[in-house]
């Protein structure tokens, strides 16, 4: 049991780094393989509210940001694949990790009010003011370790942004003629 919690600790702390240093830094160059999540993920993420209607899209059939961050997740899988003998519940809680990510993330970006709920740290990375801050996806342990968790929800800042993108978006429709939903607040 101890070495599948290491496991689970261990891959969020990869999270943390992967995100930062790849998908972040690397992934704001332009000729980066990473460059889909900056240039893809969070723009579309911006421009539909947090959601990211490209997971409806079959991954396994195109090469697009989520194909992509599946075939990571799956390289990743691969290359700890060898500590398996050694250490099998260490590498069953990273595998069980890089599973639970892809789920998580991208249940988050479908129906984003589950997100919003469920995910407060990750709807804060991409819709609070520093999309440089909050790296974990699944569990912001790694962002209280290395000090990058900023709140966002819940604050004067996300109720005034909420209010400046529904002004701007009041008269904006999308193809299937629904006007653009944006997540709010529990009152309890």
């Amino acid at each position: 049991m101890f070495g599948f919690i290491a496991g689970l600790i261990t891959a969020n702390a990869g999270e943390w780094y992967i995100h930062k240093y790849w998908l972040h830094q690397k992934g704001k160059q332009k000729d980066s393989f990473w460059r889909f999540h900056w240039a893809i993920h969070h723009k579309t993420v911006m421009q539909e509210n947090f959601k990211d209607s490209d997971y409806n899209k079959n991954w396994w059939t195109s090469w697009n940001p989520q194909s992509k961050e599946a075939a990571a997740l799956i390289g990743g899988a691969v290359a700890v694949s060898p500590l398996f003998p050694i250490l099998p519940t260490f590498t069953a809680g990273i595998w069980f990790s890089q599973w639970n990510y892809f789920q998580v993330h991208k249940k988050s970006h479908l129906n984003p009010e589950w997100g919003y709920k469920y995910l407060p740290w990750h709807y804060d990375h991409h819709m609070g003011p520093d999309q440089d801050k909050n790296w974990c996806v699944t569990f912001p342990l790694w962002d209280y370790v290395m000090g990058t968790r900023e709140h966002y929800i819940g604050t004067e800042k996300e109720k005034k942004d909420i209010e400046r993108r529904e002004r701007k978006m009041q008269n904006r429709v999308v193809s299937n003629n629904e006007k653009i939903g944006f997540p709010k607040p529990s009152l309890s």
